[in-house]
């Protein structure tokens, strides 16, 4: 019996060993796929890294303490780190957040048995800003408390939570201007996501403010690069530009809305003639 159980011991080592082969040879072709932006084969050789990772001992949530559970856990970290990534590039949001997920166990239970990955803070900082483009604000500050103080200094974290004081402060302007100095070009999908985002709150709030403004007052105040963004923002959002101006709302618009007004107008200047009259005879 001592025999047959030594002998089913070498086979797990001889099996962990093949698999641990197999998908370090995978994941080098995954990365590959990924850098050449080869979406299909990207796709299918995670999919078959994912099945390969269930096969290894040392990974949750059996966590045996097998002979290369070092080797394997820091493989599976691997994985799940350029998987992150590979569905961001693709906005694959759903897969996006399982990743993260299944990453975070690594980072916070492995630490005794791996060093630090040098992912890890850019990969925890694009998590906040990944809640932050969902408007989760509440687990942003949740997933925040476990990250310790050193941590958030940072580049890619503190980018994250900078973003967030200047979105609550409504200081939009800054958060566009944030946009164009990425901690890292991972950053960029995600942060164009908020920049469009904030362009359209101050869009709305200039369309209640204004009549109209100036294009270079345009251009700067919802941060575009040219006079050529401008009028295309302007067309995609229905706004008109005449002599140098950009009109929140067309001529036909504004004509038949002092129309509608008119009666309200005439009804308002009889309400106040009547007041007059009454105030009169008192």
């Amino acid at each position: 019996q001592q025999f047959s159980l030594r002998k089913a011991h070498i086979y797990d080592a001889m099996a962990a060993a093949a698999v641990i082969k197999v998908a370090t040879k995978d994941l080098s072709d995954f990365k590959n796929a990924y850098t050449k932006n080869d979406v299909k084969k990207a796709e299918g050789l995670l999919d078959k890294l994912k099945l390969l990772l269930i096969q290894l001992p040392a990974l949750p949530p059996m966590s045996e303490k097998t002979p290369t559970a070092q080797q394997e856990l820091s493989l599976a970290r691997d994985v799940y780190e350029h998987a992150v990534l590979f569905c961001l590039r693709t906005k694959d949001e759903a897969t996006m957040e399982r990743c993260f997920t299944q990453l975070k166990s690594f980072y916070a239970d492995t630490r005794a048995v791996l060093p630090a990955s040098p992912q890890e803070n850019t990969l925890l900082g694009l998590d906040l800003l990944r809640l932050l483009v969902q408007n989760r604000i509440a687990e942003f500050h949740t997933e925040l408390e476990l990250i310790p103080p050193e941590a958030q200094s940072h580049p890619g974290i503190h980018y994250a939570i900078q973003l967030e004081q200047w979105l609550m402060e409504g200081a939009y302007n800054k958060v566009l201007e944030a946009s164009k100095k990425l901690p890292s070009d991972a950053h960029a999908l995600l942060v164009a996501q908020i920049a469009s985002t904030v362009r359209e709150e101050i869009a709305s709030c200039s369309e209640k403010a204004y009549e109209k403004l100036q294009l270079a007052d345009a251009q700067r105040l919802m941060m575009l690069s040219s006079e050529k963004e401008v009028r295309a923002y302007a067309e995609e959002r229905g706004w008109y530009i005449n002599g140098g101006y950009l009109h929140f709302s067309h001529p036909d618009t504004i004509a038949a809305a002092n129309l509608k007004d008119e009666p309200s107008l005439k009804l308002i200047s009889n309400a106040l003639m009547y007041a007059k009259e009454l105030e009169r005879i008192v």
